[in-house]
Formats: structure tokens, C-alpha cells, sequence
């Protein structure tokens, strides 16, 4: 259900259709989102500066101290491994781009929100609700600089030519007039990227909330429509590269320390690596852009290196989901010995542990033990709440409601899991929630892309759940759900009770935007007809 507010929104979007009314209402936007501030607890943090590092479809396979038979060489994101710590149980919330960006800047599971399936496109509105408190209106109520630079692929709030009420193509969008909701109205600084990815038009650079230069042509990076004359898909990974150190120069001489969200549009296609990486792995085009990806890694440890700041500054090293399949259809690595997946099934969209177990490294020098490896099931929502402990504040009863803090697992201090259960879900909005050493899915087949499909195995008379022993079963090979019904009927329940609560951590109960149907049970009446 959205809230009176973002209809207001809706109504003034439609009033305001000068130059002069989308200025006041760009001042309206901003002045609405007020999210809760946080509590501080008695003692201040240390000023820290904190950087997330987000790769764009990376598998966990993909990164050589994850998968040490894989065949692409990552040494920057290895080092930082070896320079901390390293999750093997990591997992996205969602197994594709924007419901997991979601997470990761709310700490609340992205089924909670208005996007039940599917994720959003370069011209789509906001996802993230108005007054919602985001990780980055967390870091900035404790008085840090915060800057986006690279994909956002959230939704933004494109002001359109007059006689126009809705964009299909693109060229409805005027795109001399300011942006009225994006990253600057989420609680960042500053914003430096492209609106979605890399293959979703338009093809312009923004910075904070205006393009820069107007598209006047039309290009194809899978997805034709308007672009910047000069802009080349090739050259966005080095430009917001450049961008990310340029910030983290200027704010190295500063006494406000920074938070950087640094999401990087590879290897997500296009797959287009520089001319100084093009053969460099051997693994073809896509080992060659994964390559570039852990350049771009290496080139943010080094600017901090240089600046003698490193000490001070926490890195977040991840990925959205996992790896995406069609990349196979044009670089199959897999005949090259190479597993972007690693030893699990399925990939990008999907419900099994392809889909979202992701690569996961922190460091933090003097705090974080250089080379560990924590094993415990820990999912991006977890980011926010790890910051929030990071940063000694107290979050709000109705902020980042599916986030524990890694915190104690990131220092030392634990040897239990830092949280009771874990829930996903696939591409066509499945569920699946894990307790231990048991999973359930949600649904007949891979819940996304890999066969089976849900419609195939819903005809095939597939089981309508999934149960995997991951500790015996990590690949998912043999569902024992007939085997153990009251597991079953155990981990339904809790995932009803995540679902009806609106949260999954303790405290009151929330309301989630729409209704939540873990069965999506009209969707099986309509396969069964």
C-alpha cells in the first residue's frame, strides 16, 4: 500500500509541469524525505570512512579466493580477502539487480516493497518509499560525506516533454529539466552514474540530478533507445572508476569522514572490456571484463594506499546476485574449465544457491583479523545493521527490519550465527527461506531462468516445494521434502511469521507496501488451467 505521501508526490508530479514548477517541486521531494533519525548510544565511533564495493553479476566462482580452479585471475579482491575477512555463506536477498540494491540500502527484504517479481528499468519511478531511512541517511546523520557513483537502478523520477503523461520509449523525457527523486533524494551527497544497467538505456552520464548533455541519438547495448552522442558502453566502468577516486581524494583532506557506494556496472552485460584487458584472461571477453572489475577494485585500495587513509576505511566487497547465464549462450567459459557458479546450482533469477550466493570480503585493518573466514549464514539486508553497529547508533523500531549486525562475526567476538534464518527469493518473486542446515523453496523448479522452469515443472507434477540438507546437499541435488514433512511444515510457518510480522527481527510488527502470498497461489491456478 503506498502511503498518502507518494500519492501527494504522484499528484504535484502531474501539477508541476513548467521549468519553474519542477524546481519547487524538486525542493518539495527533497524536503519530504525525512527519514527517522537514529539513536546514538553513549560512545562515539571513530570516524571511520566506509565504502561498499558492488560488483554488477559477478559469481561466486568468478572470484579466484572463492573458487581456486577457476581460470580468471582477481588478484585485487583476493588480496583484500587475504587482508580480511571472507564470507563462504553470503547471500543477496533477491537473485537479481534491483530487489538486491534494494536490500542492500534499506536492510529490509525487497518482497516487503511495491516490486514483487522482476526488477526495475532506466525510466522506472522509485523504489525505495519516501520516508524510508536508507544506509546512506544513516552514515549522513552522523555527519558523513555520501556519495553514489556508478549503477543505481532504483527508479527515478524523469520529468517528461509537455503533452506527455508516460514514458514508453524515452524520448518522452525532457531531458534538460532536473531529476526530481533519485539518489540525491535517498539520502546521498552526490551522485555520479548511469540510471540502471549498463544495457538499459538512456545512455547518459547523471550527476547528482541532472544529465550530462542530452541524448540525440539511439544506441543498442541489448536494449535500444535514446543516447548521449558520445557515450560509449566501454568507457563507463574507467569513468565512474576515475569518479570514485576523484571523491575519495577530495575527501581524504577533510575531517567529515565519507561514505562511498561504489556499484560498479560489470560483469553485467554489455560485456565490454578496455583495450588493455581485451586477452588479458584467456577466459574470453567476459574473463577479460571480470578482470577489469577487480582493476576497478584494485584502483580504489590504491588511492586509499596513497593517501594513507586504507587504516581508517572499512571495505564492503560483494555482488548483486549470481552469475548470468546468457552470458554463456556468446562466452561459454564453462568449456574452458571455468564455473561462474562454482559447485552450486543454478544461476542468476534463481531460487537455488546460484542465484544468490555471492562473493563477500570486509576488511577493516586493526579490527578485522587479516586472512580469516567466517562460514556463517549472513545476507546483504545485514549491511545496513553492521553499519549502524560501526557507527555506535541505534536504529529505528521501522528501519532496515531484516538486518543483523556482522559486526561481532567481522571482530571476533561470536561464535554463534548472527542470525536465526535467512530468506530469498528468485526473479518471478519465489521464496525460499533457510534455517541451518535446511532450505526450503517455494516452488517446483529453479523459480527463474535454469531448467526447470516453475510453468514446465508445474506440469511435469514436480513437488510444489523444495527441501535441501545444504550441509550434505550444497549443490541441491535431492529434495527430501517428502522425507521430512514436519520440516517442512516448521520452516513454512516461520516464513509466514516473517511475512505477517513485517520484519524479521525483533521488535513490532511492520506493514509490508502489498500483500505477500508465499505460494503465489494465483500463479499455480493459472499454469494448472
Amino acid at each position: 500500500m503506498k502511503s498518502s505521501l507518494d500519492a501527494q508526490l504522484i499528484i504535484l508530479k502531474r501539477i508541476f509541469k513548467s521549468s519553474f514548477g519542477y524546481f519547487i517541486f524538486s525542493l518539495f521531494v527533497v524536503s519530504c524525505h525525512t527519514p527517522k533519525s537514529v539513536e546514538e548510544k553513549n560512545h562515539q565511533t571513530d570516524n571511520v570512512n566506509v565504502v561498499y564495493i558492488l560488483a554488477d553479476d559477478l559469481g561466486y566462482g568468478d572470484v579466484k579466493c572463492f573458487n581456486p580452479e577457476g581460470k580468471i585471475p582477481t588478484p585485487n579482491i583476493d588480496q583484500l580477502a587475504s587482508e580480511g575477512m571472507k564470507f563462504t555463506d553470503a547471500h543477496s536477498a533477491s537473485a537479481v539487480c534491483t530487489p538486491s540494491r534494494y536490500s542492500i540500502l534499506t536492510g529490509r527484504y525487497p518482497w516487503r516493497s511495491d516490486l514483487q517479481s522482476g526488477v526495475l528499468y532506466g525510466y522506472s519511478p522509485p523504489l525505495i518509499e519516501s520516508a524510508r531511512l536508507t544506509v546512506a541517511d544513516l552514515f549522513k546523520q552522523q555527519n558523513y560525506y555520501t556519495a553514489c557513483v556508478g549503477k543505481w537502478h532504483l527508479g527515478m523520477d524523469w520529468p517528461v516533454k509537455q503533452g506527455y503523461t508516460e514514458i514508453k520509449t524515452g524520448w518522452e523525457i525532457d531531458y534538460s529539466k532536473p531529476i526530481a527523486q533519485g539518489p540525491n533524494t535517498r539520502g546521498f551527497d552526490y551522485f555520479y552514474g548511469i540510471s540502471a544497467s549498463l544495457d538499459m538505456p538512456p545512455y547518459v552520464f547523471i550527476e547528482n540530478n541532472k544529465t550530462i548533455g542530452v541524448p540525440t541519438v539511439t544506441k543498442k547495448y541489448g536494449r535500444g533507445g535514446p543516447a548521449e552522442k558520445d557515450f560509449e558502453a566501454v568507457n563507463v566502468l574507467p569513468s565512474i572508476t576515475r569518479k570514485a577516486q576523484d571523491i575519495i581524494t577530495t575527501r581524504a583532506g577533510k575531517k567529515q569522514p565519507f561514505f562511498l557506494y561504489f556499484a560498479l556496472p560489470s560483469p553485467h552485460t554489455p560485456v565490454v572490456p578496455g583495450e588493455n584487458f581485451k586477452g588479458k584472461s584467456g577466459v574470453t571477453d567476459y574473463g577479460d571484463y571480470v578482470m577489469e572489475t577487480d582493476w576497478a577494485v584494485g584502483q580504489v585500495m590504491k588511492t586509499l594506499d596513497s593517501l594513507g587513509i586504507a587504516g581508517n576505511t572499512i571495505i564492503f566487497f560483494t555482488s548483486d546476485n549470481g552469475f548470468a547465464p546468457y552470458v554463456l549462450n556468446k562466452y561459454n567459459v564453462e568449456k574452458l574449465g571455468h564455473y561462474p557458479s562454482y559447485i552450486f546450482r543454478g544461476h542468476k533469477a534463481d531460487i537455488w544457491e546460484g542465484g544468490h550466493r555471492i562473493p563477500l570480503v570486509v576488511r577493516w585493518p586493526g579490527k578485522i583479523k587479516a586472512g580469516t573466514v567466517s562460514n556463517d549464514l549472513v545476507s546483504l539486508t545485514d549491511l545496513m545493521a553492521t553499519s549502524a553497529d560501526i557507527l555506535q547508533v541505534k536504529l529505528p523500531e521501522d528501519a532496515a527490519e531484516d538486518s543483523y549486525s556482522i559486526l561481532p562475526d567481522l571482530v571476533g567476538k561470536t561464535k554463534k550465527p548472527v542470525r536465526p534464518a535467512i530468506v530469498y527469493a528468485s526473479i518471478d518473486g519465489n521464496f525460499s527461506i533457510q534455517q541451518g542446515k535446511w532450505k526450503l523453496e517455494f516452488c517446483p523448479g529453479s523459480g527463474g531462468w535454469a531448467s526447470p522452469k516453475n510453468d514446465k515443472a508445474y506440469q511435469e507434477g514436480l513437488p510444489l516445494v523444495q527441501l535441501y540438507n545444504m550441509q550434505s546437499d550444497v549443490s541441491e541435488k535431492l529434495n527430501v521434502a517428502a522425507q521430512h514433512p514436519d520440516v517442512v511444515k516448521q520452516l513454512t510457518g516461520l516464513m509466514e511469521q516473517y511475512v505477517a510480522n513485517g520484519r524479521s527481527t525483533p521488535g513490532k510488527s511492520l506493514q509490508n507496501n502489498v500483500k505477500v502470498d508465499i505460494w503465489k497461489t494465483g500463479y499455480i491456478k493459472h499454469i494448472k488451467k
